[in-house]
């Protein structure tokens, strides 16, 4: 099972356990953290489960959807490592990724 280490907003750093398969976004909401709003619950339409992802593993993942960039466009937080954690689902290969949930806009 693949570890997803994730740091709040406060800088508090957790390390998860994560099934195969699930969204880093139902990772860190099943895990409790409440910063983790989901709104939309993972159908990419509200931007409120915005990460920004250790840059080693950013080219592990997907390319990022016009959808999931016209998201991000929207927050004042974006950056080179930003991501909708809605959008990426955890693998083997994912374990040990560290990502920071993006300040609320």
């Amino acid at each position: 099972m693949p570890e997803l280490i994730v740091v709040t907003r406060e800088g508090e750093e957790r390390t998860l356990s994560a099934d195969v398969g699930l969204s880093v976004m139902e990772v860190i909401r099943d895990a409790g953290i409440d910063e983790m709003l989901a709104l939309c619950g993972g159908c990419c339409s509200c931007a409120t489960c915005h990460v920004h992802v250790e840059p080693g593993f950013f080219e592990k993942l997907p390319p990022v959807t016009d959808d999931e960039s016209d998201l991000l466009d929207g927050s004042d937080h974006r950056d080179s490592q930003s991501r909708l954690s809605c959008q990426l689902l955890m693998s083997e290969a994912l374990n040990g990724m560290r990502v920071t949930l993006a300040k609320e806009d």
